[in-house]
């Protein structure tokens, strides 16, 4: 008798001790669970922020145009629509027997083909530019942009292309990946009427 009621106190000492853990287990559930939600809800916030900048960089990217920021002259339609850096690197470039003398701005692209000097480049002529497949250079995303000015010196990244641009700006902005490294100095017409394919040999203008 004894016996057995020693173990009916031992029998309820141990469903004593289950009924506490079980109720200390519920008692934090909610804590996690609110914890766990918090915790969600902030990297459901960080990560749609992440993707609203990249939307804005994108978007950014897609509305920029050539003549955003750009100095221009629209006088006379004889010359290049932008106007040189002042300061910027002069350059020629040798046609064959016809040198086009142009201006290269600051920007990073530009600073790298300029290390090159003296560089050939490869072209050939379409309708509205002088192009030609090129070595990859470094570019910034915030300089790309949708179409030229007639006279820009383009590196297009898409290619990449070097290619100078002497016509139609006006239906340019179709064309995207462009980023302008500078401008050529002489009348439009002085590279329009130009045929064929050059091994154009570019370098720093004494």
């Amino acid at each position: 008798m004894k016996k057995e009621k020693t173990n009916k106190r031992i029998i309820s000492i141990v469903l004593l001790l289950m009924i506490s853990i079980a109720a200390l287990s519920s008692c934090g559930s909610p804590k996690t669970e609110e914890a766990d939600q918090t915790e969600t809800e902030a990297v459901t916030e960080q990560t749609d922020n992440a993707a609203d900048t990249t939307e804005d960089s994108e978007s950014d990217t897609e509305n920029r145009v050539a003549k955003d920021g750009a100095e221009m002259q629209t006088e006379n339609p004889k010359m290049p629509t932008r106007v040189p850096m002042e300061g910027g690197t002069k350059i020629n470039m040798h046609f064959g027997d016809t040198v086009i003398p142009g201006v290269l701005n600051d920007s990073e692209t530009a600073k790298a083909l300029i290390a090159k000097l003296p560089y050939t480049q490869t072209v050939s002529r379409y309708s509205h530019d002088f192009c030609g497949v090129t070595e990859e250079l470094p570019y910034k995303e915030n300089e790309v942009h949708y179409g030229w000015l007639n006279g820009d010196i383009d590196y297009a990244t898409d290619a990449p292309y070097f290619t100078i641009l002497f016509e139609d700006e006006a239906e340019s902005e179709q064309y995207g990946n462009q980023v302008n490294i500078g401008v050529i100095t002489c009348p439009l017409e002085e590279i329009s009427k130009l045929e064929g394919s050059f091994d154009v040999r570019i370098e720093l203008a004494e």
